[in-house]
C-alpha cells in the first residue's frame, strides 16, 4: 500500500508537468566537439558536396585519408537517396582533401544519375565482376587509410578493397561516422513526426477493433494494415504483439495459436517509416479488466518514463537517463524485472547512437532524438513496456509521441 501511495504521488507531480519543460538554473551544457561543427538543430537544407564535406571532416580529424560509405543510413544522409544493400557491392569513398569518387553497379547508374554525384565514378557488371572496379577505384584515388563503418561494412567489401590495394590500412570509425545523424536537422524532424502520426492513428484504429478471442497474429496484421492505410511507406521493424506471457518476453513473436482473453497484458511495439525516418512506440494495455499487480507494475513503468523526461535536457548524459530511470525501477518491489536499458537513439535507423544505458557517459547534444522505454517483464506471467519517442532541446525536451500513457483498459 505504502508503494502503490508512493507511485501515485511521484506520478501526480509529474503529469502536471508540460511536454516542453524548462531546467531552470541547469548546470551548463558540456560542450561535445565531436557534434558542433553541426550546429544547432534549426538547420537549413544542405547541398551535396555540404553534405560530403562532413566526412571529408570526419577523415581530417581521424588522421585518415578518406572516408567509405556503403548502402545503409550514413549513406542515405549523405546523398538523400536509398539504395538497397545486397550481393553487388556499392561504396562512395569521400577524402579528406580531393572529390569524392564512387564505385556503382552498372545496373544502378541510372538511379544513381539522380543523385547529382558529380565525383569519379567506377561501375562494374555482374559479367564481368568487381574486381577491376575497385583497382580503377583505388588507383584514382591514391590513399594508404581510409575509415569505415563497422557494424555496416561487409567483410567482402573489406577484402575488395584490400585486394585492390593490399597496404591500405581500414579503421573502424562507426561512432564517429554515425555520431553525424545523431543531431536531427528540421526535415529531419518533421519526417519522424510524420511517421510518429501516422503510427499513432494506427494504434487508434487496431485497438479500436481488438475482440477478445482474437490471435496476436490477427491483431498484428490489424495493426499493419492500418499503418499503410494512414501513409506508412513501410515498417520500421516487424511488430511485437504479445499477450499474456508472450508480453514477458521483450522482443516477443506474435502468435498464431494463442487467443486474447480477458485480464491480459497486450504489449504493442511498432513504428511507421516515413521519408526515410522510423517510428518507434511501444505501449501496453489490458484487455476487459486489470488485476492489481498489473496496476502496480504499470504505475511503476510509467513512473520511470516519467522521471527519465524529467532529467532530459541538451547535454544530459546517456548514463544519467539510464541511471535515474533504472533506479526507479530497482526501488520498486519488482527489481527483479529489469531485463532492458532504457533507450536507444532514433533516426533513419531504428537502433542508432545513442544508447541510453549506464556508463554511457556521452553527453546529448540538442537535436538527439531518444527512445525512453523502459519496463518490467516476468517470464511466465506478463511484461509492460511505456516507449516515447522523445526529442532533447536546449532547455529541455519534447515529446514526439502524442499517444496517451496513462493506464489503458480496453473494453472487450
Amino acid at each position: 500500500m505504502l508503494f502503490t501511495h508512493w507511485v501515485a504521488t511521484s506520478l501526480t507531480k509529474l503529469a502536471f508537468r508540460n511536454k516542453r519543460i524548462d531546467h531552470q538554473g541547469a548546470a551548463p551544457r558540456r560542450p561535445n566537439l565531436l557534434y558542433e561543427h553541426q550546429g544547432s538543430t534549426l538547420q537549413v537544407p544542405r547541398s551535396l558536396p555540404d553534405r560530403l564535406s562532413d566526412y571529408a571532416r570526419v577523415a581530417a580529424n581521424l588522421n585518415v585519408d578518406a572516408v567509405a560509405l556503403v548502402p545503409g543510413p550514413n549513406f542515405a544522409r549523405a546523398i538523400e537517396h536509398s539504395f538497397m544493400s545486397h550481393e553487388r557491392p556499392f561504396l562512395i569513398v569521400i577524402p579528406a582533401d580531393k572529390p569524392a569518387a564512387a564505385l556503382v553497379p552498372n545496373l544502378e547508374l541510372g538511379s544513381w544519375n539522380l543523385v547529382g554525384f558529380e565525383g569519379a565514378v567506377f561501375d562494374w557488371r555482374d559479367q564481368t565482376g568487381y574486381a577491376d572496379a575497385f583497382s580503377q577505384l583505388m588507383a584514382h584515388l591514391d590513399i594508404l587509410s581510409l575509415a569505415v563503418e563497422g557494424q555496416v561494412m561487409r567483410v567482402f567489401v573489406h577484402h575488395a578493397l584490400l585486394a585492390a590495394q593490399p597496404t591500405l590500412k581500414i579503421t573502424d570509425a562507426e561512432l564517429e561516422i554515425s555520431g553525424l545523424r545523431m543531431i536531427k536537422t528540421k526535415a529531419d524532424i518533421a519526417a519522424m513526426q510524420a511517421a510518429i502520426d501516422i503510427s499513432e492513428r494506427a494504434l487508434h484504429r487496431t485497438l479500436d477493433s481488438i475482440e477478445l478471442g482474437q490471435s496476436e497474429v490477427e491483431i498484428e496484421q490489424t495493426l499493419i494494415k492500418c499503418l499503410f492505410d494512414e501513409g506508412a511507406d513501410g515498417l520500421s521493424f516487424a511488430p511485437i504483439v504479445a499477450a499474456g506471457d508472450n508480453s514477458a518476453m521483450p522482443h516477443a513473436h506474435a502468435r498464431h495459436d494463442y487467443m486474447v482473453k480477458a485480464g491480459d497484458a497486450l504489449l504493442i511495439d511498432f513504428g511507421a517509416r516515413k521519408n526515410g525516418f522510423a517510428a518507434d512506440i511501444t505501449r501496453t494495455v489490458f484487455l476487459d479488466h486489470v488485476s492489481e499487480e498489473g496496476r502496480a507494475v504499470y504505475e511503476t513503468v510509467l513512473a520511470a518514463n516519467m522521471a527519465g523526461l524529467d532529467v532530459t535536457r541538451a547535454g544530459v548524459t546517456a548514463h544519467d537517463i539510464d541511471d535515474v530511470v533504472t533506479s526507479v525501477l530497482e526501488c520498486s518491489p519488482y527489481a527483479t524485472r529489469i531485463r532492458t536499458k532504457t533507450g536507444h537513439g532514433l533516426g533513419r535507423d531504428v537502433h542508432e547512437a545513442p544508447y541510453i544505458v549506464r556508463g554511457n557517459h556521452m553527453p546529448l547534444p540538442a537535436g538527439t532524438v531518444y527512445t525512453n522505454e523502459p519496463g518490467l517483464y516476468e517470464i511466465g506471467n506478463f511484461g509492460v513496456r511505456i516507449e516515447d519517442d522523445v526529442l532533447i532541446t536546449e532547455g529541455g525536451y519534447e515529446t514526439l509521441t502524442h499517444f496517451p500513457k496513462q493506464l489503458m483498459v480496453i473494453p472487450c
